[in-house]
């Protein structure tokens, strides 16, 4: 509503701005010009003491105005139209009755036509702002007239009637007085917004039905939509806003609306109308898509224009098919609106139907989700009832743990449908790995649930699934794959055979599960797994695949193994005997592969299943023992190869864990023979080491064999009676002093000489306690006074023969 003047008049303004400034320029010159004479006439002056700098004083200097001009402007003129047509409506409401006929009508008319002709000479002065707020008091006038003649005059007509014809003739004649005068702006958005109701209210008064009322709404969402694609975009914009929330909201509500009608829909004839009604708003949405000057909005129109579309063929074809069939005539309307790819229809209502018709297609995908779920999961209940007796047919096999979903037995064909659309819309350009491993899945998703909705035998089952688990395995052996060698890309991983490989594994795990059922199913599946997957890593060379193959078989093979072990009721100590097999295996073909990657996949597997060997067997302690020792030498064998050489590590710990578990299954108590098998070799190697390296401490060579075998048997010393232990472990410490002294090595001159310490402490121990019994009490203080001062008066002496004992022992290795 901010008064804006015509161009000339404007520019007759700013020269007059202008010319103002300049004055105002002219005069502080001229007065800076007189300062500097005043200055330079008295002299020389001592300069001004520096002020402090502070805040400037509150209330001084010029406040920023918080609201504009033009703002207050529009508030005062809004607010006293509206407290104006406030007014009018209390008098037309409340006083209307104390005044007689004529008097009424005098004084409305009289208002309301001061109110619409003020306006005129307003413009003529400029103030369109204020002419803008009068006219909007007027155009409220008017709604209050047609209200009281109604009251007065034509009490008797339908009020739901008179009231569409009086918005059809206030939205003329609010229209004719916007041309009229022609710089105002509100009698046109006015006029658009009374233009809503006249439809809506002509069927309601005449009592149509439901498909009518909607075909109105319908209708005027229509109109709206020509007038906001009409209107110029540089034309009154207020019109083009209302016009277009009106398309929107009479739309929405008349799609709505039908989409009702159609669900309720009783039979061909009422869905076909109602259907009738949902391709009247999506020809309104498509072809407001095709005008639409904002590319955003297009595609918003033409994807809910499709959406509508196939609304409408479904609601009739829902009526007439079986319930099963609904979801695939669904999807079947959708992919016709693919038909629009290359003709001449504009891009952007080609690109909106097209994510129309992926979004009805993701929704067919879903539906038939659940359909796929239950035989991929469904079988993982045999695990409670393991070998319990094949089923009579596939379903039966499917459904163990959950009950079948009726009413979705087409899933299978939505989902053949959505892959083949896949594969033939994107042959080619960058989406076309993507979109072919997305086929790919959803064709073999859809061949999952065939065999339990057909309700093949079992056995038929089984074949069915293995068949496509190894024609999955050899589509990712023997795929051609694009690999992209570019510099910015660096190398891909190809996708297509890396799906193909994951659903192979999903479907192999899934026969397992479906096997279990039977106990020569489950022999019979894992033998054949085992050996698919071990053809695959022999046939397929130089590929991640056959990384994973190798794996799997290895897998496969030790999951044989048990299966093997129960059937034949061995124990699982005894099991464990035959899973060993696998790790064994894994060892001597590991080195034979060639490649890195499948190397290391064939040992980690090959670990995993000596751990699975060696928890079998721990209910059982001497074989437990035969384990450890099986899987040392599978470990040394392992070690001999030049890049495992760390593995001899692993090997030594298992060689020992199987000595100590044979001691202790021969319940063997003396800590020295746990310890001894371990100092041996150790003292070997750290020998080894130093005669390699002259340079290596004898505490790294020589100090871990010393310490397992001493440090352990002064322990049991300690709590042992006996004289025997004693006397073994002195004169070995002394053997490990008298060589740390002739060798000058530390670790044994240490190491050897405490233990005989605190050997010696420990025979004593008993005639000390005795002499502590016949001593007096106050002996013992004595003695530390004494001991304290004959250190005290010997300090440095001492303190030099620390230093000295300290130099030896850093020259000893």
């Amino acid at each position: 509503m901010t008064n804006i003047p015509p161009p000339a008049e404007e520019l007759r303004i700013l020269d007059h701005e202008l010319w103002q400034l300049d004055a105002r320029r002219a005069q502080l010159l001229a007065r800076r010009i007189w300062l500097l004479d005043v200055l330079r006439s008295a002299g020389p002056q001592a300069a001004p003491a520096p002020v402090p700098a502070s805040w400037p004083p509150r209330g001084h200097g010029p406040r920023r105005p918080e609201a504009t001009a033009p703002g207050v402007q529009n508030v005062l003129l809004v607010l006293g139209g509206v407290l104006l047509t406030i007014a009018a409506i209390a008098f037309t409401l409340v006083s209307w009755g104390d005044m007689g006929i004529a008097g009424r009508s005098a004084v409305l008319g009289a208002v309301t036509a001061a109110a619409l002709a003020a306006p005129v000479p307003l413009l003529k002065r400029g103030l369109r702002s204020t002419a803008e707020s009068v006219a909007g008091l007027g155009l409220a006038l008017t709604v209050l007239d047609a209200y009281a003649l109604h009251e007065v005059s034509l009490s008797a007509v339908d009020g739901t009637g008179y009231a569409a014809a009086a918005a059809a003739l206030l939205a003329a004649l609010w229209t004719a007085y916007g041309r009229v005068l022609g710089d105002l702006r509100l009698p046109f958005p006015a006029a658009v917004a009374a233009a809503q109701l006249p439809l809506l209210l002509w069927a309601v008064a005449a009592g149509a039905g439901d498909h009518a009322i909607t075909a109105a709404l319908l209708v005027t969402a229509a109109s709206d939509t020509a007038l906001a694609l009409s209107v110029p975009v540089r034309s009154i914009r207020s019109v083009r806003i209302v016009a277009a929330v009106g398309a929107y909201g009479t739309g929405a509500f008349g799609v709505l609306a039908a989409g009702v009608l159609t669900w309720d829909a009783p039979g061909p004839s009422a869905a076909a109308r109602a259907a009738a009604l949902l391709a009247l708003a999506a020809a309104i949405a498509l072809g407001a898509a095709w005008r639409a000057p904002e590319e955003r909005a297009a595609l918003a129109l033409a994807s809910a224009g499709g959406l509508i579309a196939v609304a409408a063929a479904d609601g009739v074809l829902r009526t007439v098919l079986p319930g099963v069939w609904t979801v695939p005539a669904c999807l079947a309307c959708a992919i016709a609106l693919l038909s629009v790819r290359g003709t001449w229809l504009p891009g952007t209502v080609r690109r909106g139907l097209f994510w129309s018709s992926a979004t009805v297609q993701a929704l067919a995908v879903a539906w038939a989700l659940p359909l796929v779920l239950l035989p991929l999961f469904g079988p993982a209940g045999w695990a409670a009832h393991a070998w319990s007796g094949a089923p009579s047919d596939a379903r039966d096999a499917v459904t163990v743990s959950a009950p079948w979903t009726s009413g979705t037995e087409s899933a299978p064909l939505v989902l053949a449908a959505v892959a083949a659309v896949l594969a033939l819309t994107f042959r080619s350009g960058a989406l076309r790995d993507l979109t072919r491993s997305g086929a790919l899945l959803l064709a073999w998703s859809a061949t999952l649930p065939l065999p339990a909705i057909a309700q093949l035998p079992y056995a038929a089952a089984l074949l069915t699934h293995g068949a496509l688990t190894v024609a999955l395995l050899a589509a990712a052996a023997y795929t051609s794959t694009t690999v992209d060698h570019s510099p910015t890309a660096g190398r891909r991983a190809p996708l297509l055979p890396t799906t193909a490989l994951c659903l192979a594994l999903l479907g192999s795990l899934h026969l397992v599960a479906l096997a279990l059922a039977s106990e020569a199913a489950t022999l019979a599946l894992l033998g054949t797994l085992t050996a698919v997957f071990a053809s695959a890593a022999a046939l397929r060379k130089g590929t991640h695949i056959r990384a994973v193959t190798t794996a799997t078989a290895l897998a496969y093979a030790t999951a044989l193994a048990c299966a093997t072990g129960v059937s034949l009721d061995w124990r699982p100590q005894h099991i464990a005997l035959l899973v060993l097999v696998v790790p064994a295996v894994a060892a001597v073909l590991a080195p034979r592969f060639g490649d890195r990657a499948t190397t290391v996949s064939a040992e980690i597997t090959g670990a995993v299943a000596g751990l699975l060997a060696i928890d079998l067997a721990t209910a059982e302690l001497p074989v437990l023992a035969l384990v450890l020792a099986l899987c040392g030498v599978i470990a040394a064998g392992t070690a001999v190869r030049e890049d495992r050489r760390r593995v001899g590590h692993a090997a030594a710990v298992l060689f020992v864990l199987a000595a100590w578990v044979r001691l202790a299954a021969w319940e063997v108590g003396a800590p020295e023979a746990y310890t001894l098998p371990v100092t041996v070799p150790a003292l070997l190697l750290g020998y080894a080491r130093r005669s390699r390296d002259a340079e290596a401490s004898s505490w790294t060579a020589y100090g871990p064999g010393l310490s397992v075998t001493l440090l352990p048997s002064l322990l049991a010393v300690w709590g042992d009676a006996n004289w025997l232990r004693p006397l073994l472990l002195g004169s070995a410490a002394l053997a490990v002093t008298l060589l740390g002294v002739r060798h000058r090595l530390r670790a044994p001159l240490v190491l050897g000489g405490a233990t005989l310490i605190l050997v010696a402490l420990h025979e004593l121990a008993p005639y000390i306690a005795q002499a502590m019994g016949a001593v007096p009490r106050w002996a013992p203080p004595a003695l530390a006074g004494l001991l304290l001062l004959t250190l005290g008066a010997t300090y440095e002496q001492r303190l030099r023969d620390a230093r000295r004992v300290r130099d030896v022992l850093g020259r000893m290795r």
